[in-house]
């Protein structure tokens, strides 16, 4: 149950940036703020900023409706992201310790975690050491990946703008390689992001339309990858097209496990959750190509410019993105701790959708793969039934606000300056 005496919000950002997640922050901040909450605080560079003390006044930063609007339609973190993994309790208490006393000390009631998988094993272990310490404050994930693999969710906010940029990108690609004559003869594979799970790379397949062949393969990291079967494929291609184009996740991997851009060069970093940072699949596939057919190669990587692209961002998305912040506002206002935001498809066609909370538990470090039956039997597309899940996704624009040509974004110097 909610506390009569309403004191102070705090909000983070985790993970990878996407073109949605400010939509989700402004939603959180008019929620709180329509609710009767006194201050919403922003932690700078999400729970390992607040370790150190960064936080901000949000409200000296949103002090105006086109505030709020430009916020919407501005990409990346706007707080500032962190990927840092929390210990376990018992590993470290003294790091909980230092945490909630921050929160005590700026009166919080209610946390909002804007994240993905790993921001949500944050809301878990931080809701469990309440609930065991006995303190009162409620903690709430709010869905953000542009990777589509929170358990329990239909899809995530962030994900539709990513799909719609990868479907445009894609289908420009494949004019761009149609139209040269000096590229005919030429495979053109196209990265795109997704370790595990192949979300991203299955949205190239929005390419294809009456005016659009699509990308003539598709390899997602659902199924390991046959180097000998790809270049068979890519010889036949080339066969009846004058250009090919390939889409493949960055995270493709042979049937013992390895990645394939670890065939090229084995990647050291390994961030605070173990994760390899993985590039390189599509040059390392382009002279793989260029060795054994021959062919002229050209290797495109979307790299993050699939998830900052606001300018191709989704209206469904930015709109859902924005419900959610306020959902998850309401569901800590409401009592809710340990939760987390859902979305929940009522219908394609219209295209309905809600919102619910469920156990974070049930949600943290799982992870949602696209259905095998999802994929073609030869592992090498994606079905209508993938194609009917995502298209209203990517549905409507968010038109920008421009200055001199060029889209405005939410900027305050002094602000920056404290990340």
């Amino acid at each position: 149950m909610a506390n009569s005496k309403k004191r102070n919000v705090i909000v983070g950002q985790s993970g990878g940036p996407t073109a949605a997640i400010n939509s989700s922050l402004a939603g959180v901040y008019r929620t709180a703020k329509d609710r009767g909450y006194n201050k919403v605080y922003g932690m700078l560079h999400g729970v390992q900023g607040l370790l150190e003390g960064r936080y901000v006044d949000l409200s000296e930063h949103i002090q105006s409706g086109l505030d709020a609007e430009l916020l919407k339609r501005t990409p990346s973190a706007y707080l500032g992201s962190c990927r840092y993994k929390l210990p376990g309790i018992n590993e470290n208490k003294e790091v909980y310790e230092k945490i909630f006393d921050i929160l005590e000390k700026l009166e919080i009631d209610c946390f909002i975690y804007i994240g993905g998988n790993d921001s949500m094993d944050t809301i878990k272990k931080l809701s469990d050491y309440a609930i065991v310490f006995g303190s009162d404050i409620r903690f709430v994930g709010c869905p953000k990946t542009i990777d589509n693999d929170l358990a329990l969710t239909d899809h995530t906010p962030g994900y539709g703008s990513a799909a719609k940029y990868i479907g445009t990108s894609v289908k420009e690609i494949i004019r761009d390689g149609w139209s040269l004559e000096t590229a005919h003869g030429q495979v053109m594979v196209v990265e795109i992001m997704g370790r595990n799970a192949g979300w991203l790379t299955g949205a190239a397949a929005l390419s294809k339309s009456e005016d659009c062949d699509g990308p003539d393969a598709i390899y997602l990291p659902e199924l390991p990858f046959d180097i000998q079967a790809f270049i068979d494929k890519c010889k036949e291609l080339l066969k009846k097209k004058a250009s090919v184009v390939v889409a493949v996740s960055e995270g493709i991997h042979t049937a013992d496990g390895k990645y394939i851009c670890e065939m090229d060069n084995d990647p050291d970093y390994v961030d605070a959750f173990g994760h390899k940072q993985l590039t390189g699949t599509a040059r390392y596939l382009c002279s793989v190509l260029a060795a054994e057919i021959g062919c002229k190669t050209r290797a495109i990587e979307l790299s993050t410019l699939q998830r900052a692209a606001s300018h191709c961002a989704s209206r469904v998305d930015i709109l859902e993105a924005y419900e959610v912040g306020g959902a998850a506002m309401k569901a800590a206002d409401e009592g809710d701790t340990g939760k987390m935001v859902v979305i929940k498809r009522l219908s394609d066609d219209p295209y309905q959708a809600g919102t619910e909370v469920k156990d974070v538990h049930k949600i943290a470090n799982d992870e949602r793969l696209v259905p095998r039956n999802w994929i073609t039997k030869d592992g090498t597309y994606v079905t209508n039934e993938f194609i009917t899940y995502v298209r209203p996704l990517i549905q409507g624009d968010v038109s920008p606000i421009m200055v001199d040509g060029i889209p405005r974004h939410l900027y305050r110097k002094g602000f920056q300056d404290l990340l």
